[in-house]
C-alpha cells in the first residue's frame, strides 16, 4: 500500500470532500501505483531518447494539472514515506532505467498529487457525490487511461 488509509482519507476528503472507506483502499493504492508507473514509463522514454541511462525528475511528463496537484499536496503538510511507495513499484516489472536521486526525493510527492487530483476527477464526474462507488471508479479509470 502507498500510503496507510488514514493518509487517503484525509487527501480525499481535504481534496474534493469525499469520503473513502476501507473497500476502496486497495483499489485506490492500485491506482496510485499504476499510475507513477505510467509516469515512470514515460519518463524513461524521455531518458533514453535524450540519451540518458537515468530517469531524470525532467523526463516524467507532468501536466499543469499535475503541477498544481503537487503544489496543493504540499500545502496538506502530510509525509508520505518512499518505502512502500517503493516496495509496490518493486513489484511490477523492473524499469530498463534506473531513477535518479533527485527523481526518487520527488516520488512522494507524485504520489500525493495523483492522488488529489483522482479526488477531483471523482468530483468533476460527479459534484454530488460523497462516497465512490464501482461505476465511478470506472469512470475515473478510463479518464484517466485516456489521458495518460
Amino acid at each position: 500500500m502507498v500510503m496507510g488509509i488514514k493518509q487517503l482519507q484525509r487527501l480525499f476528503r481535504g481534496a474534493a470532500g469525499l469520503d473513502i472507506d476501507k473497500s476502496d483502499v486497495k483499489r485506490l493504492s492500485n491506482f496510485i501505483g499504476e499510475r507513477l508507473r505510467d509516469l515512470l514509463l514515460l519518463g524513461q522514454v524521455s531518458a533514453s531518447i535524450n540519451g540518458r541511462d537515468i530517469i531524470e525528475y525532467q523526463d516524467i511528463p507532468i501536466t499543469a494539472g499535475l503541477q498544481q496537484a503537487i503544489r496543493d499536496f504540499k500545502e496538506f503538510d502530510e509525509e508520505l514515506s518512499l518505502t512502500p511507495i517503493l516496495e509496490q513499484q518493486a513489484t511490477l516489472p523492473p524499469l530498463k532505467l534506473g531513477i535518479s536521486d533527485m527523481t526518487e526525493k520527488k516520488i512522494p510527492e507524485l504520489v500525493g498529487a495523483i492522488t488529489i487530483s483522482l479526488a477531483r476527477v471523482f468530483k468533476a464526474i460527479n459534484p454530488e457525490l460523497k462516497n465512490p462507488g464501482s461505476r465511478e471508479w470506472e469512470q475515473v479509470e478510463e479518464v484517466y487511461r485516456i489521458l495518460l
